[in-house]
Order: C-alpha cells, then structure tokens, then sequence
C-alpha cells in the first residue's frame, strides 16, 4: 500500500475522534504486514486518564482481530480536525508500538497531508526503547 492511501484512511477517519473537552482530533492508520489497515481515533474521557488515544485504538482494534505483524501507521492531527502541524505519538503509545513492532523497521508517518508528511523509524523516535526481549534474562 502506498504512503498517499494510508494517509489517506487516517484522514477520512479524523472527524469521529470523540474530543469533547480538548477538541484535539487525532486519527491514526496501522498497516498490518498483511496488507490489512485498521483505524484508530482518539476517545477521551471526563476523567481524562481513562482517553484513548488513536494509535493505540488502532492497535486494539488490530490485535483483537489477531494481528500481530505490522509495518508501518499514520498518524494525523489537530486543533477542531484542523491539521496544521505534525501530530507525533506520545511517550504511551509509542511503548504500545513498541511491544508489537521491530524499532529498526516499524515507520511512523506523520502527516500534515497526503503530499506533505514526514517519515521515521521508531528507534529513532523511541531510541533505547525496552521491549519484550528485555525481560528474557
């Protein structure tokens, strides 16, 4: 799948994000290795420690269809669905990526639009990240 169509599916899912109290729509898109995309949007919470956010939306709704390779996700952002800037994952969700996904392979694409966005590792992003291999001793 190219760059412009997993954008894309981000894109279109961004207006369901249900932000009632920062008004922060996030959408997320993860590309299974597959093939297989599944979409994510952020879901706050009056308590605000029980709020979703996308990406790991997008990692609940893969993992709970049995998915468990993936190779890349989309992640677009902004202020009452405006994307103006980049919307890179927080410290949370990046750890979930990392449970699932090679650092050295895993790309976080982080779009403004389908002909602007920027693309990265998520070593680079989580470097020294630990992972489940860290607990084999």
């Amino acid at each position: 799948m190219d760059r412009r169509t997993l954008i894309r599916a981000a894109i279109e899912v961004l207006p369901r994000a249900y932000v009632p109290y920062s008004h922060f729509h996030v959408a997320a898109a993860l590309l299974c290795s597959d093939g297989m995309v599944y979409t994510g949007i952020n879901i706050e919470n009056a308590a605000y420690t029980p709020t979703v956010c996308a990406e790991r939306s997008a990692f609940i709704r893969a993992v709970n269809e049995g998915q468990r390779n993936f190779d890349a996700i989309v992640i677009c952002g902004g202020q009452d669905g405006v994307i103006a800037d980049y919307c890179p994952p927080c410290g949370v969700c990046r750890q979930v990526m990392r449970e699932f996904c090679d650092p050295d392979s895993f790309r976080i694409i982080l779009a403004r639009s389908e002909e602007e966005y920027k693309e990265f590792t998520l070593k680079e992003l989580l470097p020294m990240g630990f992972g489940p291999e860290n607990l084999h001793v």
